[in-house]
């Protein structure tokens, strides 16, 4: 049982290590006034990004969760960065005992190139044992190229906003934002040390 234990704490003790090297490697930064920036914000932005009416109506129609609490949640999501110019409705899988894995899969709706598949995968730390699915609905910013969405997003540190019973964190990497909102069980996901690395396709090694 010793033995056993010493590699858990070994195996668990360089997952981390991986966790923290990958989300050391990108910059993590809080909304600017940017030029992007203040495109996001301007509310006359109809062709190239989502208003927040429809966004807050395609999250309740597909998260389930309440109406009004899904409208809060996305109301910061504008107020921190505005128009998103995209988003991704999907499900996930996550388990953790202290050291997790997560893995999901749905459909990118970007304003301007349409909809295309897209997977993600990725560690994350936590207490709990067990394993849950969810649903994930998750806004995206500055993604001016399909093409660049696949790629590694650390979590944005103390990004984590929670009202009602919905959760939503920031995912970023160079001037694309993720903003995964969770209901529920998929919660935990959201608060969890870790990266996101969304791919065209599916691979089941999370690393």
């Amino acid at each position: 049982m010793t033995s056993v234990l010493r590699k858990f704490t070994s195996l668990s003790a360089i997952i981390l290590a991986l966790i923290i090297t990958g989300c050391s490697s990108n910059n993590t930064v809080a909304p600017s006034e940017s030029r992007q920036h203040r495109q996001n914000m301007d509310e006359t932005n109809y062709a190239n990004s989502y208003d927040e009416k429809s966004i807050v109506n395609a999250a309740s129609d597909f998260l389930g969760g309440g109406s009004e609490a899904i409208a809060k949640v996305v109301e910061k999501a504008f107020k921190d960065h505005g128009r998103p110019n995209g988003y991704i409705i999907g499900t996930e899988v996550s388990a953790a005992l202290v050291v997790g894995v997560r893995y999901g899969d749905g459909t990118l709706s970007h304003k301007i190139e349409g909809d295309s598949r897209v997977y993600w995968k990725g560690p994350s730390i936590g207490f709990d044992a067990g394993a849950n699915g969810s649903r994930v609905f998750a806004l995206v910013y500055n993604l001016h190229d399909v093409e660049e969405l696949y790629q590694r997003y650390p979590a944005v540190e103390g990004s984590f906003y929670f009202v009602g019973g919905v959760g939503m964190n920031y995912q970023q990497r160079g001037d694309i934002i993720i903003a995964p909102m969770r209901v529920g069980v998929g919660l935990r996901a959201g608060v969890n040390l870790g990266y996101l690395h969304l791919s065209k396709k599916r691979d089941w090694i999370p690393f």
